[in-house]
């Protein structure tokens, strides 16, 4: 009754005054105190709340404003002061931006290990070569599997008729068509799993206006991608499928350039859906706690980012993060051309660091009769010049990590990298060790699926480390240093 009546005196949401109001003893004792509360209260109210404000009566006092309404922050004046500037400054003081619930940074997290699984998945699915066992796209219908007997044939009938089954498995059973189709409808189905479990999240979160205000552009562009990624993998497949690959009598495989686009589109969406996750939640952490990249008081966080060092370092972990992607993207043209079935040693390449200039750039890959072209198709469609090149990142990869580890060792960074920081830098160089480990063993061991699935793996867990990385040196956004600071204030209120 008591926070009804103040909502209505002071034209301020009831729900904020009670979440606003928790007891604090005795507004004041003395008549005189209540006689000018009531000079304050329009009549009509202040005969309401005559018998309500008596001078033993406990009163709730204004004690968690920052998490309520700003209006709410108009009342405790109103009751201490009779300054009417002060009173208009804070009837005037804009509400506290919309900060984002920690369930909202959960549920990007949930949705990017979604697609971290679908990578994987469709890592498995092309190294098994079941890819082209769908010969059809329906994004609605296409969730149901064959049920019957009668719909296994009419879909096996549907393979045949492609490039791969003419070419490679001519011989295979309908119990082996079986095997590849459910490879490759599992992929489809994670895929569409991921879609409905971004967008109707999306939608709850935005009617119910959970979202930081920089959030909803963000998250509407995910969820193109997720559309996008539908449609890129379809158009993948369909490159598999092409007459043209009999006429040549070559490998059906799917094109490496799709392929790349493909992996690449879902590594751009689980870095974006893992990185705005994890800001979400340390923006939580920071504006309700005051804690910032592993440092329980944040408050520093701006003199440690303003240092030029901390400055160098968050800049060479940019270029790393984009070192990682380019190699995993030059991974995907490696997959795309069976690059790893060649020169399976390592360091050497045919017993050199470097396989001869004529067969790196092969002018039988040029197409153009002037031979411009050499360069760039030898770079994406010659499988030992894509191979070289995926080693000579991944070697640069790792340097480059174990120097950006290093450096956080040194005793320069010891006394200024945050807590965070330092974990990851070294998180992010014992994952690049076990990449190492993994590529060289698959290539190695001429492709073994278990390995290479790992590998592929383990690129996306050194991109993981790397955002993680990033996020630590991340300063907290803009809803979130509002609402730190409206908390600070507050408590500085109590103390004076």
């Amino acid at each position: 009754m008591f926070s009804a009546a103040f909502a209505k005196a002071f034209r301020v949401n009831s729900l904020a005054v009670k979440r606003a109001l928790p007891c604090v003893r005795a507004i004041h004792s003395t008549p005189s105190v209540i006689g000018r509360v009531h000079a304050q209260i329009p009549g009509a109210t202040a005969k309401g709340l005559r018998g309500i404000l008596k001078p033993s009566r406990c009163y709730a006092a204004l004690a968690n404003q920052a998490f309520a309404s700003a209006k709410v922050k108009s009342l405790e004046p109103r009751f201490f002061s009779s300054n009417s500037a002060q009173q208009n400054a804070d009837a005037l003081a804009p509400p506290l931006p919309t900060l984002s619930p920690p369930a909202v940074g959960r549920w990007l997290l949930f949705s990017s290990a979604l697609v971290f699984a679908v990578i994987v998945v469709g890592g498995v699915t092309r190294l098994t070569e079941s890819g082209l066992s769908i010969t059809e796209w329906k994004p609605i219908t296409g969730i149901l599997p064959p049920l019957s007997q009668d719909e296994w044939e009419a879909e096996f009938e549907k393979y045949k008729a492609t490039p791969e089954f003419k070419l490679l498995n001519h011989s295979i059973s309908l119990d082996e068509f079986k095997s590849i189709f459910w490879m490759e409808w599992s992929h489809r189905v994670l895929g569409r799993i991921i879609g409905i479990t971004f967008v109707v999240p999306l939608a709850y979160f935005a009617l119910r206006k959970q979202l930081t205000s920089s959030l909803p552009r963000q998250l509407i562009a995910m969820a193109a991608l997720i559309g996008l990624q539908g449609f890129l993998g379809w158009y993948m497949v369909k490159s598999g499928l092409e007459d043209s690959i009999l006429e040549t009598n070559s490998i059906p495989r799917v094109s490496q350039y799709r392929l790349a686009a493909h992996l690449g589109t879902a590594f751009v969406l689980y870095a974006g859906m893992l990185g705005t996750g994890l800001a979400a939640l340390f923006d939580w952490k920071y504006a309700t706690k005051g804690a910032w990249s592993g440092l329980k008081d944040g408050a520093s966080w701006k003199v440690v980012l303003a240092n030029p060092q901390i400055k160098r370092f968050s800049r060479a972990s940019w270029v790393l993060t984009s070192l990682v992607f380019l190699t995993a993207l030059s991974g995907a043209f490696v997959a795309g051309l069976d690059a790893g079935l060649v020169y399976n040693e390592f360091p050497l390449m045919g017993g050199r660091l470097a396989p001869p200039a004529n067969e790196l750039f092969d002018p039988a890959y040029a197409k153009d009769p002037s031979g411009s072209d050499i360069w760039w198709r030898n770079i994406f469609e010659n499988p030992t010049t894509v191979q070289f090149d995926h080693r000579l990142l991944a070697t640069t990869t790792y340097f480059a990590t174990a120097a950006l580890y290093l450096a956080s060792r040194r005793p320069a960074y010891q006394t200024i990298l945050t807590p965070m920081a330092k974990r990851f830098a070294a998180v992010a160089f014992g994952v690049a060790n076990i990449q190492v480990i993994l590529g060289i063993s698959t290539l190695l061991y001429l492709v073994p699926v278990s390995l290479a699935a790992c590998h592929q793996a383990g690129s996306v867990a050194l991109l993981t480390s790397m955002i993680h990385l990033l996020v630590a040196l991340r300063r907290p956004g803009a809803a979130a240093r509002a609402w730190r600071q409206s908390s600070m204030a507050v408590q500085r209120q109590r103390k004076a």
